[in-house]
């Protein structure tokens, strides 16, 4: 695999993981602690979309 391809693949998994997490969290316990801290992860999920995009964009095509 090419680099680029490695750090796309990394950026998906990456933020699969965060949505799977937040999703976990937000239905696993019935305080409202819990539920906060499954949106609080699931706003991730965009943060790690954009950086990997960037980091896609600026690297150099191999």
């Amino acid at each position: 695999m090419k680099p680029k391809q490695i750090l796309q693949a990394t950026t998906l998994l990456a933020a699969a993981a965060s949505l799977v997490m937040s999703v976990y969290l937000y239905f696993s316990g019935d305080e409202v602690f819990d539920r906060l801290n499954g949106i609080f992860v699931g706003v991730w999920v965009p943060s790690i979309l954009s950086l990997g995009a960037f980091l896609v964009a600026s690297s150099k095509d191999r």
